[in-house]
């Protein structure tokens, strides 16, 4: 039996790197969080060598020079010194791992200085041991990370493809982002800059200048601010929510913060779903940036390395206060602060009735209840969208095909439902999950799926890293009939669409595409992930909906198409498509014998 040894002090911190620094992307949260924790006001990131080079330069408050040295020795850190602050931590980092993990797995030169000194310390590390110099440098630290995992060559088998591991950078950067609104962040690939925000001020106004420099002024108009205060507590909450009728189809866009700390909690996502409850369709979820100020010693960050999850001391109250603040948000409360008079302030006056404005409607568009009619403001950009050629769904029209032997319809139940009567019973068929599931199958099995040239088209605005994956994976739109042009880094539009879904407005179908894809970034990596949710997508949009009346010669058609699929049982998301009920259940009811 081998004998008890002490390891090196590099081997250790490169068993620490394998907890602390997964990949590229966890080197950028590390020294970014450094930066933010230093007080900066301005973080550049550079990215180059495939993700591999690595330069973070900010403005903040620098390094000593007593202790540059041992800032990069393991567990060494500025931000706790007893027990009692790790239960009381205020900043991003605290476990003193990162730089010592760093400086194990890459070539590493930090250059910093503070502003009681004229010059600066320039120290370079390799294979974890520090030279340090003396250089001229302006205030504040720029860290130069060379060859990650150099030394690691069976971690670098585990690195996805270049661009997957700078979409994660880019997803980092854009958290950081919102949960800083005062900090000006600037991104850049290989010398070109990707995404920058001006870091205007830490308000609301900041906040929603920051969603609009990074998602969309679309995305921006269609926010409800949340802001609350329990002065019992001490409980603040902040941010935006989108209305239910702006969602998208994963929780992708929950972006949810505790002390502007990135964390996943059940708890808080839990709050935001109970809140949208019946008033989102189920599938689809709100676009959320939520901060929750809570006192230190109120929550434990200090669960997991990644610090992304938290413990609370009283779960409950945490859970209602965040529930009734997005309530609250949605039904247009936000708190103000107190006149300094101290006398009741006038509500401010409106510009129009306030009871013939549709509730949640989107911007430009107006309810008059008294003539019953819907009026959009923006009338050029309404007909912009309206010259499209006529769709193949709507040959539905056309001459009524031969009934289906064997199919005795019955009819329509609430314009969903379509009633079939069979020899054992009265059969339910669900109309739009149907013509999906056919619809699936038909596109699945084309090996050239026909399109329709769009006449117009909106310009579409999608995320950086959206734009990104839609690239990486053109053919794959492609393959099932969707042409797409780029006219900027991060505008698009559709030079046709699937025949089938011609009418559809493509805004719709790419944001349900990439919201569907299920562990984000990485699921279109495998191919199929991707090609799976256009697919489902692209029979969605193509099927009859939910509500819509049906002839009788239109249900039939449904209905004998539904017949020949080889998977009738469910639709491509899994729900059932049809329901029997037996006649001698029927029957037995009404109390007769057969």
């Amino acid at each position: 039996m081998a004998r008890v040894k002490q390891l090196s002090k590099h081997l250790i911190n490169q068993i620490a790197a394998g907890e602390v620094i997964e990949r590229p992307a966890s080197v950028v949260k590390e020294l970014a969080e450094n930066s933010i924790d230093a007080g900066a006001k301005r973080i550049s990131v550079e990215v180059s060598n495939e993700c591999r080079d690595i330069r973070v330069a900010d403005n903040g408050g620098g390094i000593h020079p007593d202790d540059i040295v041992l800032a990069f020795s393991k567990h060494a850190t500025s931000k706790i010194e007893t027990d009692e602050d790790l239960f009381a931590i205020g900043t991003l980092g605290f476990r003193g791992e990162a730089l010592s993990s760093i400086i194990s797995i890459a070539k590493v030169v930090c250059t910093t200085r503070t502003a009681e000194f004229e010059t600066g310390t320039r120290v370079k590390c390799e294979n974890s041991e520090v030279v340090k110099t003396r250089t001229g440098c302006a205030v504040g630290t720029i860290m130069e990370v060379k060859d990650l995992f150099y030394n690691l060559p069976a971690r670098l088998k585990f690195l996805k493809n270049p661009n997957t591991e700078f979409a994660y950078i880019q997803e980092l950067i854009q958290s950081l982002a919102l949960s800083h609104p005062d900090v000006s962040f600037e991104l850049k690939k290989n010398g070109k800059t990707i995404l920058k925000t001006a870091g205007n001020e830490l308000t609301s106004a900041g906040l929603l200048q920051v969603i609009k420099e990074i998602y969309s002024q679309e995305t921006a108009g269609n926010l409800k601010e949340v802001l609350k205060t329990d002065k019992i507590s001490g409980f603040k909450i902040s941010g935006y929510v989108s209305t239910p009728d702006y969602t998208r189809s994963s929780k992708k866009s929950y972006h949810i913060y505790i002390n502007s700390r990135t964390v996943k909690c059940p708890v808080f996502q839990k709050a935001i779903d109970t809140a949208y409850k019946n008033l989102i369709a189920g599938g689809k979820y709100p676009f959320v940036v939520l901060n929750l100020e809570i006192a230190p010693g109120e929550v434990d960050v200090n669960v997991h390395p990644s610090k992304k999850e938290v413990r609370y001391k009283n779960t409950n109250q945490i859970f209602n206060f965040i529930f009734t603040s997005v309530q609250g948000g949605l039904e247009n409360y936000v708190e103000h602060p107190p006149s300094n008079s101290g006398a009741a302030t006038a509500p401010p006056p409106a510009s129009a009735p306030t009871e013939n404005v549709l509730n949640f409607a989107p911007p430009g568009v107006f309810y008059d209840k008294k003539e019953d009619t819907m009026y959009v403001s923006d009338m050029e950009k309404v007909s912009a969208s309206v010259p499209q050629a006529f769709s193949a769904q709507e040959k539905i029209f056309e001459a009524p095909p031969q009934a289906a032997p064997g199919e005795n319809i019955v009819g329509q139940y609430k314009n969903t439902y379509i009633l079939i009567e069979k020899e054992d019973g009265l059969e339910i068929v669900d109309q739009h999950i149907a013509e999906e599931r056919y619809i699936y199958e038909k596109l699945k099995n084309e090996k050239e799926p026909v399109s329709q040239l769009l006449f117009v088209s909106d310009v579409v605005e999608v995320s950086g890293s959206e734009a990104e994956l839609i690239k990486e994976n053109i053919d794959k739109f492609e393959k099932f009939g969707y042409g797409i042009d780029f006219l900027k880094d991060n505008e698009l539009i559709f030079r046709k669409v699937p025949q089938l879904i011609a009418n559809a407005n493509p805004k719709d179908i790419l944001a349900d595409i990439l919201g569907n894809i299920d562990g984000g970034i990485e699921a279109s990596q495998s191919g199929g992930g991707l090609e799976e949710k256009i697919l489902i997508t692209t029979a969605c949009k193509a099927s009859v909906k939910a509500g819509q009346k049906l002839s009788t010669w239109q249900m039939q058609e449904i209905i004998k198409k539904w017949r020949t699929t080889k998977m009738p049982y469910t639709c491509p998301h899994g729900r059932p498509i049809t329901k029997t009920i037996p006649h001698k259940e029927i029957a037995a009811f009404f109390q007769r014998q057969s």
